[in-house]
């Protein structure tokens, strides 16, 4: 297999920039003559091909199921798994690129702009990324949300870890996954309160990165984050 444990693990927690590293392991796993398809590029593109599947499945990319079906002929099918690859990298690039500049914009605006800013610990950030990490995979795994509303939950994670600096001008989007765990735990009532313990996790790093930069008194303690579901549970 070219695809390995290191691999599938750096793909899970970097779902944009693993999959252009798909598209590349794939290239340089095959022939140098593309005009004619051999063997191994079969078993190459084939691999890939159950992977991307599992990604779309797994909902870590919201892109679309490839639009073609394996039909066990080599040439055939090389050809559109090919072209669907080729089109993957170009959606992924893209992303990744506008990632990028928002993150740049972000770190910059911190020195640049107003010249206040929040200030994560080195510790606190690593931490930040680990519950980060973990929160999308629960919501990956869960099976009690819509479709949709992972995609859109996935998304903003990846946002916010991609504008996730030492250093923010401001830290709207922590807040804002505070009301994203709410609606979860609304729809999820218990099953939802391993995504509600990281949530309130990050809360209480970001309570104290903000409290120390408005020059609170020590030890003020974060608002109580309870919430209840449809059927009166409380996190």
């Amino acid at each position: 297999m070219i695809f390995d444990e290191e691999f599938l693990e750096y793909l899970k927690n970097n779902p944009l920039e693993g999959t252009i590293r798909l598209v590349r392991i794939v290239r340089e796993n095959l022939r140098e003559d593309e005009r004619e398809w051999h063997e191994s590029d079969y078993l190459t593109f084939l691999e890939a091909y159950a992977l991307v599947v599992e990604i779309v499945e797994s909902q870590l990319l919201p892109i679309p199921s490839p639009s073609f079906v394996i039909r066990g002929n080599m040439n055939d099918d090389c050809m559109h798994i090919n072209q669907y690859l080729n089109a993957l990298e170009e959606y992924c690039t893209s992303e990744a690129s506008k990632l990028k500049v928002g993150s740049l914009r972000t770190h910059f605006k911190a020195f640049l702009g107003s010249g206040f800013s929040y200030e994560f610990s080195q510790g606190d950030l690593e931490r930040v990324q680990v519950l980060v990490n973990q929160v999308r995979d629960l919501i990956s795994q869960s099976h009690g949300l819509e479709k949709d509303h992972q995609r859109r939950l996935l998304a903003r994670l990846e946002k916010l870890q991609a504008e996730l600096h030492k250093k923010v001008s401001d830290l709207d989007r922590f807040w804002g996954l505070i009301g994203d765990a709410g609606v979860v735990f609304g729809k999820l009532g218990k099953d939802a309160k391993p995504i509600v313990d990281c949530v309130k996790e990050i809360a209480d790093i970001v309570w104290q990165t903000q409290s120390r930069a408005e020059e609170l008194p020590s030890g003020t303690k974060i608002p109580m984050l309870t919430s209840r579901s449809a059927d009166g549970e409380e996190a």
